[in-house]
């Protein structure tokens, strides 16, 4: 659990400010769960260049409550929490302060944004606040305003989870809650786990990650892992601490996701299997006389496919599925392990008065769709909620991560701002290869170029 934090102050000397507003949002790392915000009197004069940048002046801090008066509400919002401020380190003194006047030492553990940022965002220009949303295209209102900039940093937050690759947040988090003695069971676990698409972390006790999975519906797959006799599951039952999630909306991110991070964080239950995910692809080949055809191949990852797939079936299916559109013959040579069959180039002929030319860009033509390689390409799919939308980010065939976009936001307005909120991922052929199966599988998706 985190209490995102910002307040506003007097200024003035180093331990002498006083809190004018404080705004608390208690996140679980998912939705807003409880809130406070509140002007607050400091019983002291207000610096006039503070009265400038925020707007807050004395009179209206008149009757307002003072600290004393708001304490109780900040421990308990606040309570087995991890702190989580913009440049935490003022805040939170500032705090620790006001605490100490009432004879009470306040302790949380702290997480910074702007050392999150610069570890996560390290092409970022700036890192103050303002300059650092905007650039990210994420909203912000009521700047220098405790309510205003602790929802930007909720945001930024959020934003800054889905590219902890190294999951060194959630491992804090799971750190802190070790400390206060917080030892849930497994049915409570799975009752704070969605029936959602996603990712999920299974924790030991240190709150190292000692399993990842991916699931369309999270919760059924972990009480599945729990009440599993396998000999892997029941070692990792015997371990589990905790488990954490995170939503990705769809399961082409959840997939590429799961891939990128079993490889980071090399979990000790996750066996890393070197055969080929996708053992067939589909590649165009030229006959002697310039016609295109088909050929279903074992994958070589020396040779840029059309297609990946599991087996030869599943290949056949979709070349029946592309020559359909085209009502134009075809040919199809299908090579596999335990026999080549071939055919001489005379069994291939066009029976339309088509020159080559005119048959290969037709060929063409039915594949356009399923082609990642031409220009700049979004894959838009579902968010992880309502109104959000999700885009994986090709340019020139080459994958560079992906990205969540309000409904409301044109993703094509700025590249600069999309390219600063990617989650980044790994280009290689097996990831290639998930999302050329993706887009043949499923129909959850529209297929854009920038």
């Amino acid at each position: 659990m985190y209490a995102i934090l910002d307040i506003e102050t007097t200024g003035g000397q180093f331990n002498e400010e006083g809190i004018t507003e404080i705004a608390i949002y208690r996140f679980d790392g998912e939705k807003i769960v409880d809130q406070f915000i509140s002007l607050v009197n400091p019983q002291i004069e207000i610096q006039p260049f503070v009265v400038k940048l925020t707007g807050i002046n004395n009179a209206m801090l008149r009757l307002a409550p003072k600290f004393h008066e708001v304490a109780k509400r900040i421990i308990e919002i606040t309570t087995d929490c991890i702190i989580v401020a913009h440049n935490t380190d003022f805040d939170y003194r500032v705090i620790r302060t006001e605490f100490r006047r009432l004879g009470y030492e306040f302790h949380r553990e702290t997480l910074c944004t702007v050392e999150l940022s610069q570890k996560l965002l390290p092409e970022a220009k700036s890192y103050s606040l303002g300059k650092l949303v905007r650039s990210l295209g994420i909203p912000i209102a009521d700047r220098h305003r405790a309510n205003g900039d602790a929802m930007a940093t909720l945001k930024l937050f959020q934003l800054l989870l889905s590219k902890d690759h190294e999951k060194t947040i959630l491992k804090s988090m799971i750190k802190s809650d070790i400390k206060t003695g917080i030892n849930p069971k497994f049915l409570d676990i799975i009752d704070n786990l969605p029936s959602s698409v996603g990712i999920y972390y299974i924790h030991n006790e240190e709150g190292q990650i000692i399993y990842i999975g991916r699931s369309q519906n999270i919760k059924k797959k972990v009480l599945q892992h729990f009440t599993s006799d396998n000999k892997v599951f029941s070692k990792i039952q015997q371990e589990t601490y905790t488990v954490t999630f995170e939503r990705t909306g769809n399961e082409l991110i959840a997939l590429l996701k799961e891939t990128e991070e079993v490889n980071i964080n090399k979990p000790k239950y996750n066996r890393v299997s070197k055969k080929n995910v996708f053992p067939y692809s589909l590649y165009i080949k030229t006959n002697i006389n310039g016609f295109n055809y088909f050929s279903i191949e074992k994958t070589d990852g020396r040779k840029r496919n059309i297609m990946a797939f599991t087996s030869p079936t599943e290949a056949k299916r979709f070349v029946q599925s592309i020559t359909s559109k085209l009502e134009l013959p075809y040919y199809v040579d299908i090579i596999n392990e335990k026999k080549s069959k071939k055919y001489t180039e005379d069994n291939f002929t066009v029976t339309l008065e088509l020159d080559n030319t005119t048959y290969n860009n037709r060929l063409q033509e039915a594949l356009a769709d399923y082609n990642i390689d031409k220009g700049n390409v979004f894959i838009i799919s579902k968010g992880r909620k309502v109104e959000e939308k999700s885009a994986i980010v090709l340019e020139q065939g080459k994958l560079k991560g992906y990205c969540f976009f309000d409904l409301n936001y044109q993703i094509h307005s700025s590249i600069e701002r999309l390219q600063g909120n990617l989650t980044s991922i790994s280009f290689n052929r097996n990831n290639r290869n998930i999302i050329l199966n993706y887009i043949n599988k499923k129909k959850d998706y529209k297929l854009t170029r920038f």
